[in-house]
């Protein structure tokens, strides 16, 4: 074990303790435009709820679900859950099929929705027997405060503390297979980590996070919000990411740092130079974690803000941190994951030796972060150690320094801008089109995510799909981040040299078929709309068949594009838009639809598209992005 952990906390109740006892009346959660909760009421909310939990007669084993929306709620809940059972953080943007299978494979005993909001979670929960347990905001208290309802009392379950070897948090990770595997982080796990970030950013007390990553995933959980517990600092849980009130997210409470992925990172640059007025901060630095940053991104950042960025590498199983680049007067290179940053790093062979300096292999971890296997899946558990070491499956080298590089992905995972997507999910959702014989998923390269998501069908002789019915299917079985972007209908897929289908190297076998002939805009709508396209991805010409996301385009730039189209043309887009049509031509028609039902009712002066004189896309200043 890493003898700077022996002297910090082993399990969540104790972290909040120490912090506590330091300081009670610090602040531990904060929020845009409300109240801080400080440290010893956290604590006590906490406590609160395993009171609460245990009239139920759940405790430490219980395997309890969260699905709420990001907040300083979402915050708390997790740790008030966490510090007295297995927690389980759901996304809550999951369609009914993702919440039927989470729930089951977890075999959770309650679900905890917040009251009056609607969420295919609960008609699940309903249907599989989970009590569901309403959550109330209780905001004159501080930021995240609340209280819970609902379940059954069954006699009073004996409140214990949990030990550092109870799970306290159960994560799915997607895998090789079409069934993600369940991830178990102890309570040592995940003060361990939390403990790691924190010494390798040298947090403090005076320190407060800015946190824009979802608290369903582990960057969020431990990378923002338990780093900063174990420090004594505090975290803004805001409700999201937003662009338009992230430069008054970073100064109404005085954050000293944010952590995020590349393509919000991206968002901030973009955004940060359409401020006119400039802005004010009290950043320090700048972390970026769960997907490669572009170091072309990482200069910008240095430059805009005046402060260091400081790249690290994580994944799930580690409970996030294995590796960053370090603080000045440290060396930060660009490109590099960094040093080992908690647990031991190391980059394996085929033989399972491990090598050295400038020889490249398989990345592989072992630690107090690290988990010790899969739930209930003793083949995935054996495949992913070698006498001790946990294979991430990224491949990568060591230079003379130090530092580890990664240079590809030996699994078929698919990183989507810091999203791990399995593609065999993917292809089982698109087999369960009638029309579908086979279905293949892939990694394309992408400008901003790294890496978007393609699917290569088959259909069954005398069956008919169009690539506009095939993206609705997917889109109705899978969430927005998992569906492909761009599909192939083929007579045939490829295969390796033994008849097998091959996701590595598909990119570049059918790149022919991603080709589209330039056809230019036609329709005044179609040329707004190009206008708009090509500002906003910086791209030249734009023709009726090129695909938003092909041209770099991703969720954070489509809330920006919609935004500017509802300002121009006075239409209320829906978020989902581009993701349902999103060539120029089928994004074109959607618009044009709606702007005939506008039309048929408000007749009167109508909204018209802007002329050629006026489409430099620009809006004077009232642009507005959606609230996410």
């Amino acid at each position: 074990m890493n003898e700077s952990c022996l002297n910090t906390p082993r399990t969540l109740p104790d972290l909040l303790d120490r912090a506590a006892r330091h300081d009670p009346d610090a602040p531990a959660l904060r929020a845009p435009g409300r109240d801080p909760l400080a440290y010893l009421a956290l604590q006590e909310l906490a406590a609160d709820t395993s009171t609460f939990l245990g009239s139920r007669g759940w405790g430490r084993g219980d395997r309890i679900a969260i699905v709420l929306r990001n907040g300083p709620e979402m915050a708390a809940a997790f740790l008030s859950v966490a510090s007295v059972a297995a927690c389980a953080p759901l996304n809550p943007d999951y369609r009914e099929a993702e919440f039927t299978f989470h729930l089951a494979d977890l075999g959770a005993r309650a679900l905890i929705l917040e009251s009056g909001v609607d969420s295919p979670a609960r008609k699940v929960a309903h249907e599989q027997g989970i009590p569901v347990l309403e959550l109330v905001p209780n905001p004159p208290r501080g930021a995240g405060s609340f209280s819970l309802f609902g379940g059954t009392a069954t006699g009073v379950r004996p409140r214990t503390n949990p030990e550092p070897d109870d799970i306290a948090l159960l994560l799915h990770t997607s895998g090789t297979t079409a069934r993600p595997k369940l991830v178990p982080l102890t309570q040592a796990n995940l003060c361990a980590s939390a403990h790691h970030v924190s010494q390798t950013l040298r947090l403090g007390p005076d320190d407060c996070c800015l946190n824009v990553m979802p608290l369903f995933h582990i960057h969020g959980i431990i990378g923002a919000a338990l780093s900063s517990l174990s420090a004594g600092a505090s975290i803004v849980c805001a409700p999201g990411w937003d662009p338009d009130r992230f430069f008054a997210w970073l100064t109404e409470p005085g954050a000293t740092w944010y952590t995020a992925v590349p393509t919000i990172h991206q968002s901030v640059l973009a955004a940060a130079r359409q401020r006119a007025g400039g802005f004010s901060h009290r950043l320090r630095f700048i972390r970026s974690s769960s997907a490669p940053l572009p170091p072309s991104v990482m200069h910008d950042l240095e430059q805009v803000f005046g402060v260091p960025v400081i790249e690290s590498y994580g994944m799930t199983e580690a409970a996030h941190q294995m590796c960053s680049n370090s603080l000045p007067p440290g060396i930060r290179k660009a490109g590099s994951i960094g040093l080992p940053a908690g647990p031991e790093v190391g980059v394996m062979d085929a033989a399972g030796e491990v090598q050295g300096p400038d020889v490249t292999g398989e990345i592989v971890i072992r630690g107090p972060n690290v988990t010790a296997g899969y739930v209930d899946n003793p083949a995935a558990t054996k495949e992913a150690f070698t006498d001790g070491w946990f294979r991430t499956g990224d491949q990568g080298y060591r230079d003379s320094d130090g530092y580890f590089f990664l240079t590809g992905r030996l699994k078929e995972l698919i990183n989507r801008g810091g999203e791990k997507v399995a593609p065999r999910e993917v292809d089982e959702a698109l087999l369960g089109h009638p029309s579908v014989a086979q279905a293949v998923a892939f990694a394309v390269p992408h400008p901003r995510l790294g890496e978007d998501i393609a699917a290569a069908v088959v259909l069954h002789p005398d069956r008919t799909v169009t690539v506009t019915e095939l993206r609705q299917f997917a889109l109705s079985r899978l969430a927005p981040q998992k569906a492909p972007s761009r599909f192939l209908i083929l007579g045939s897929i490829p295969k390796g040299p033994t008849g097998k289908l091959q996701r590595i190297g598909l990119s570049q076998a059918l790149a022919a078929h991603f080709e589209v002939p330039f056809l230019p805009p036609e329709t005044p709508v179609e040329i707004a709309l190009a206008a708009v396209w090509s500002e906003l991805l910086g791209c030249g010409r734009i023709g009726r068949l090129d695909n938003f996301f092909s041209l770099g385009g991703d969720s954070l730039l489509a809330t920006r594009v919609l935004a500017r189209l509802g300002a121009m043309f006075a239409v209320e887009l829906p978020l989902g838009s581009l993701f349902q049509g999103p060539t120029l031509e089928e994004q074109a028609i959607l618009l044009e639809n709606l702007l005939i039902d506008q039309l048929a009712t408000a007749p009167a002066d109508p909204p018209r598209a802007p002329t050629n004189g006026s489409m430099n896309g620009s809006t004077n200043g009232s642009e507005t992005v959606p609230h996410r």
